[in-house]
């Protein structure tokens, strides 16, 4: 086989080859040991040097050719094959697993504290209209209490005209879980909550509250503080004490601020507690009549407590973040610690 018919036929071959090891076998046929080029290669020798200097040339241009062209089929067939070739001697890859969010993993093992306690997780819609934000909430409109909340309005529905907004607390979800449901029961709701505010180191105009809500008969405030302080020890896992500092809010009454002990000092004073040995930690109270009475309930039968806290709070004791901005910043190496 001379030249020309080795050049007209190894292309053919190559064009044809649809394996990877059908490939391999054209090379070898044509470059190997014995391959057809490769013996008028080595033949070279014997002839005289005119004649190599004829034949040589273009038999070394073909032999690269030929080698170009197996390359570039080689590559095309393990691109659009449906599997790639396992290349034993290549080392492994390591995988890169995801990370939780910090705010993610504190919201599952809050749920999970709640669901051991019996708690039925609620969700919740962020949109609310002005009634179940403020006015069944015991927040009528000229209330000064709703100085508290500065408030996301959105358009009014041209139909209903209620005024919606975007929710500033969780505490909504009283309203709407007790109108739909007969007592007793008890309610945990975890969801954003949003304050037109300025934004800094511990204030944003988005974060996440934690809505807790218990009815029934007889419910008093040691029902609460056993509820609220088995929840905070399993949460820091750690003996925690609480305190009840006497506050205000329209839909409870009484309301109290709840502080607990440093879970860093252990409340002995240090630098995250201002010396205190105390952290503020939610509001809370035992629920107004009047906020029963909106929904249809006797507030001399029933009687209940909620409280709600601010999830990123927790989650910057618990896990020491310096900056609320840091859950929304999406700086991998802010999530790749936790």
């Amino acid at each position: 086989m001379d030249l020309q018919e080795i050049k007209q036929s190894v292309f053919k071959e190559i064009g044809e080859a649809k394996e990877i090891k059908t490939l391999e076998k054209v090379r070898i046929k044509y470059l190997g040991r014995k391959g057809f080029l490769t013996n008028i290669l080595k033949s070279l020798k014997g002839l005289p040097l005119e004649k190599r200097r004829e034949i040589g040339p273009i038999a070394n241009e073909l032999k690269r050719e030929i080698e170009n062209a197996l390359k570039d089929k080689k590559e095309f067939l393990i691109t659009n094959a449906s599997f790639r070739p396992l290349d034993l001697s290549l080392p492994g890859k390591k995988i890169n697993l995801g990370h939780l969010h910090p705010f993610t993993a504190l919201e599952r093992q809050i749920n999970e504290i709640f669901a051991r306690m019996g708690f039925e997780i609620i969700e919740s819609d962020e949109i609310e209209t002005e009634y179940y934000n403020f006015d069944a909430l015991n927040i009528p409109a000229d209330h000064p209490a709703r100085d508290m909340w500065d408030t996301f309005w959105l358009k009014e529905k041209s139909l209903n005209k209620q005024k919606y907004l975007l929710r500033t607390h969780t505490s909504p979800v009283q309203v709407h879980y007790m109108e739909k449901h007969e007592p007793p029961f008890r309610i945990v709701s975890p969801g954003k909550v949003y304050r037109y505010e300025a934004i800094d180191a511990s204030h944003d105009i988005q974060f996440h509250q934690l809505e807790c809500l218990v009815v029934d008969e007889n419910i008093n405030f040691s029902n609460f503080k056993f509820i609220v302080l088995s929840f905070f020890q399993q949460l820091f896992s750690k003996e925690i004490k609480i305190q009840f500092v006497p506050s205000y809010f329209p839909f409870v009454e009484p309301g109290v601020q709840i502080n607990i002990s440093c879970p860093k000092c252990k409340g002995k004073g240090c630098a995250l507690c201002k010396n205190s040995g105390w952290l503020e930690i939610a509001g809370a109270g035992m629920v107004h009549p009047k906020v029963f009475e909106y929904v249809g309930y006797n507030p001399k039968q029933w009687q209940g407590f909620a409280f709600g806290l601010g999830l990123e709070r927790i989650a910057m004791i618990k896990y020491n973040i310096p900056d609320i901005r840091l859950f929304n910043s999406g700086d991998l190496r802010f999530i790749k610690q936790f």
